[in-house]
C-alpha cells in the first residue's frame, strides 16, 4: 500500500501592531489598511479550508459576535474560499484578508485566475453565501489592469504571482453583528 506524502503548507499570518505597520512572517514589509487587518496566504487547495474557517470563527469570537453570526460567517468564508479555489490557477496561492470593524467583519479573498469570467453568482453555492452574509461580491480583475508598468500590484507581497492567465478573482464578504431590538 503506497503512502502519499502530505503537501507542504506554508501559512503566513500578518497582524498589525499599534504602529499600523504590518509585521509579516519572513520580514516582508507590507502595510495593511488598519491595525485590525489580518492577512493569511496559503496554497489554493481545498484541504486548507479548515484553516481559514477557524480563523474566521476565532476573529468573530474576539469581535464579540453571537454564536449564530459566528456560524454564518464561518460557513460564508468557507463558501467564498471554495469559490476562489475552484477558480484558481494551478499551484497558486490564495490571499485572505480579514478586517474587523466595531460592528462588522469583512473578508476579502483573491487568487490568480484560471478562468476568463468571474465566478457565477447564479450558482447554488453563491446563493448559500449571500444568504449567510450581509453582503457578498465577486469580480475578475483582468491581467492587463493589474500592473501596467510591471510593478507589483497594490497589496502584493514580493514573490506573489500578480495574476493568473486571466487576472485575479476576488470575493468580498461582510457580516455585521446582529442588533438587538
Amino acid at each position: 500500500m503506497a503512502r502519499t506524502r502530505p503537501v507542504p503548507t506554508e501559512v503566513k499570518v500578518t497582524e498589525t501592531e499599534s504602529t499600523g505597520r504590518a509585521q509579516p512572517a519572513g520580514g516582508e514589509q507590507d502595510i495593511l489598511a488598519s491595525e485590525n487587518d489580518i492577512e493569511v496566504r496559503l496554497g489554493a487547495n481545498l484541504t486548507h479550508l479548515p484553516i481559514v474557517r477557524s480563523i474566521a470563527a476565532n476573529l468573530a469570537v474576539r469581535a464579540d459576535f453571537d454564536i449564530d453570526a459566528i456560524s454564518d460567517l464561518r460557513l460564508a468564508v468557507d463558501e467564498a474560499c471554495s469559490t476562489l479555489i475552484t477558480s484558481a490557477a494551478d499551484g497558486s496561492a490564495m490571499r485572505c484578508r480579514f478586517t474587523i470593524e466595531s460592528d462588522e467583519l469583512r473578508f476579502h479573498g483573491t487568487v490568480p485566475s484560471a478562468d476568463r469570467e468571474p465566478p457565477s453568482t447564479a450558482s447554488f453555492g453563491w446563493k448559500v453565501l449571500t444568504t449567510l452574509a450581509d453582503s457578498a461580491t465577486t469580480w475578475l480583475e483582468p491581467a492587463a489592469d493589474l500592473s501596467p508598468d510591471g510593478a507589483e500590484p497594490d497589496g502584493a507581497a514580493p514573490g506573489d504571482a500578480p495574476d493568473g492567465p486571466h487576472g485575479r478573482v476576488h470575493v468580498e464578504v461582510t457580516k455585521r453583528k446582529p442588533t438587538l431590538t
